[in-house]
């Protein structure tokens, strides 16, 4: 794609004019600089900009509270009893599951939890998690608690791919070689779909076969890879996810997040799980009777308790942009928008940075991530005077999210071109 790029500003311009998602861009917030311009804001891998349309859809609940108070959960404009349903399709739609496979829910790490309760189960020598590094701090400090609650050992039975000596990614031939070795031993592969730190997007139907073949239950974390690349979680056979709402799908700070769990287990009404009043049949659930927990079924059956309403909105209001722009045409943007940044900054890499990330399309999302040789803070602190929103991972990496709905192609061009004044300076 680099050969049909050119580097000045008028051709950000006219890439921008045949942009058919350009006008959603009109439909967000953008922070401002103290002399009251926008940022050029490349931080959607961390937290998305607000929806204009959050402040209704929360004020519309504010107001239900308000005239209804309780009678609220059943006659309000949108009942709270049954509020997260309303995600169903287009929370399935969005990661290429089945209606009933998502849930919106808790927090991610709360999600997680949840999920390795039920599908981490050591027998025998099969005691080990697969990880792929780096791994988020949160994710493995879930994973270390479950494997020592099962009696494991971290030190042992905490399985970690690394990329070669040198080597920044992850070689799909070395993961395989690691499962086709240790797959015996391994209980659950939990894998970033797009890791955080470089950017790099796997082959997770690839992954997902390999781990089925040698008996693994296949999870992913796709904090990274939700809303931002294209997913086919039911087809894969993905046996769960988990992902937050707060990154590329611009639900706001601790926003409520999302968890898959593919129909074949949906359909396990007897799976052990960390239960709750929510998880049951909502026909019943008000009977209040003594008993055991009886799981509806569906990724809804592992709710534990009612949904916080005014983090669900935002919800909403996202998940309304990304359904009007559809995942197939944002993922094209997307790679448009970062094959135009590698182009523009691959050229003063050698001197002042490394691009870590993939350099191709299709093994990336939507982020670069530069590992800076010299004074990386100064950079970083430069960019941001200059009006530049990315974020900084110490020792040295800075990474820069264009992100399809609301970033442009000339967003693009004036970082790179920052990135360029400020290098030589």
């Amino acid at each position: 794609m680099t050969d049909v790029f050119q580097p000045g500003e008028d051709f950000a311009r006219q890439l921008d004019a045949e942009d058919l998602l350009r006008h959603f861009r009109d439909r967000f917030h953008f922070p401002r600089r103290p002399n009251g311009s926008p940022y050029h804001y490349f931080c959607g891998h961390s937290l998305g900009l607000q929806p204009k349309a959050v402040r209704h859809l929360i004020e519309q609940e504010l107001d239900d509270w308000a005239r209804l108070g309780v009678e609220g959960h059943f006659e309000g404009t949108t009942p709270w009893y049954s509020y997260h349903e309303i995600f169903r399709d287009n929370g399935a739609r969005l990661v290429g599951a089945q209606p009933g496979e998502v849930v919106m829910m808790n927090s991610l790490t709360v999600n997680l939890h949840l999920m390795l309760a039920t599908f981490y189960r050591p027998t025998g020598k099969r005691r080990k998690i697969l990880v792929d590094s780096p791994t988020f701090p949160s994710d493995l400090f879930a994973v270390q608690t479950h494997l020592r609650h099962r009696g494991a050992d971290p030190a042992n039975d905490l399985l970690v791919a690394r990329p070669r000596s040198g080597e920044h990614l992850l070689r799909m031939e070395d993961v395989e070689t690691l499962l086709n070795t240790h797959g015996h031993e391994i209980a659950v592969v939990l894998w970033n779909g797009v890791n955080f730190y470089t950017g790099q997007l796997f082959d997770l139907q690839l992954l997902s076969e390999i781990g089925h073949a040698h008996g693994c239950v296949v999870g992913l974390e796709l904090a990274h890879g939700a809303g931002n690349v294209v997913l086919q979680l039911h087809d894969w056979q993905v046996d769960f996810a988990v992902w937050c709402n707060y990154k590329y799908l611009n639900s706001g700070p601790g926003a409520v997040a999302a968890c898959f769990v593919h129909e074949k287990h949906g359909r396990n009404l007897d799976l052990p799980r960390l239960a709750g009043w929510w998880g049951t049949d909502p026909h019943t659930r008000f009977q209040m009777e003594d008993g055991d927990f009886k799981a509806q079924p569906g990724a809804e059956g592992w709710q534990v308790s009612n949904p916080p309403i005014f983090s669900l909105a935002p919800v909403r209001a996202s998940l309304a942009l990304f359904d009007a722009a559809g995942m197939p045409d944002l993922r094209a943007k997307s790679e448009k928008l970062t094959g135009y940044l590698h182009y523009l900054l691959e050229g003063q890499a050698a001197k002042a940075f490394e691009i870590i990330s993939p350099a191709r399309l299709e093994e990336r999302g939507c982020q670069l991530s530069l590992l800076v040789h010299r004074e990386p803070r100064k950079l970083f602190d430069a960019l941001h005077g200059a009006g530049m929103l990315c974020d900084f991972r110490a020792p040295n990496v800075i990474r820069v999210a264009p992100v399809p709905l609301y970033n442009s192609f000339e967003d693009v061009w004036m970082f790179a071109n920052t990135v360029k004044t400020l290098s030589m300076s």
